[in-house]
């Protein structure tokens, strides 16, 4: 009896550990996107990525170089590399769990939105392939591609954690094509984007949006802003 009582502690022992051996090593993470999101072909250019950290976690009070929150500035290439990011192995960084983290302890934190399933996948395609500084990228703008599909894009990575939400900034809501064609046709948009006098410059807090990315919007714009 007493040794059939020891293989049951050994044996519960074995499953306990298993399990716990299981916790520790999840495999490969998921982002959790309610749907279906495409792949990501090809090579990512950082100049996709870094408009999305900046405008989701460099901000006042949170990862930017004035607070740097917990040691982490998301406002450059050196800066975003810089902590627990692990080239090739999105499972494995830090700062992409985060991301797909749910409750208080996803990045950005409540009561701000989550990253977008899209801007998740591009951001983990982006470590996965080795986290690189490429810039300049032929394919990162092209002002013959003027669709909303396209403004939609733009808008997404540097707009879009303000500007959404129950309680969006300035009451400016660029979830749906409606809130973006509303701040589109009243001049607003083009006048802050611009940094026009008289307008609030936007992007808040960063770095104004490239000539091409501002053409983009533009012709999208005289085009008659179409949900195309």
């Amino acid at each position: 009896m007493k040794k059939l009582l020891i293989l049951s502690v050994v044996a519960s022992l074995v499953v306990l550990y298993a399990c716990k051996h299981d916790i520790v090593n999840p495999g490969p993470v998921t982002p959790p996107t309610g749907g279906v999101v495409p792949p990501v072909t090809g090579e990512v250019c950082f100049d996709d990525v870094l408009p999305i950290f900046r405008s989701s976690c460099a901000k006042a009070g949170c990862h930017d170089a004035a607070t740097k929150q917990e040691g982490y500035v998301f406002d450059s290439y050196a800066n975003i590399i810089k902590k627990d990011i692990k080239p090739g192995n999105a499972a494995g960084s830090k700062v992409f769990e985060v991301m797909i983290e749910t409750g208080k302890d996803r990045m950005p934190p409540p009561p701000a939105p989550g990253l977008l399933p899209e801007q998740i996948e591009l951001i983990k395609a982006w470590i996965n392939q080795g986290a690189k500084n490429t810039t300049g990228c032929a394919s990162t703008c092209d002002t013959t591609v003027f669709t909303f599909t396209a403004v939609k894009k733009i808008i997404d990575a540097n707009c879009l954690n303000c500007h959404s939400g129950a309680a969006p900034s300035g009451g400016w809501n660029f979830s749906t094509h409606a809130g973006v064609k509303a701040v589109a046709d009243n001049g607003k948009l083009m006048g802050s984007i611009n940094h026009a006098p008289g307008f609030t410059p936007m992007p808040a807090g960063n770095p104004k949006l490239s000539d091409c990315k501002i053409t983009q919007i533009r012709k999208w714009i005289q085009a008659g802003t179409p949900n195309n």
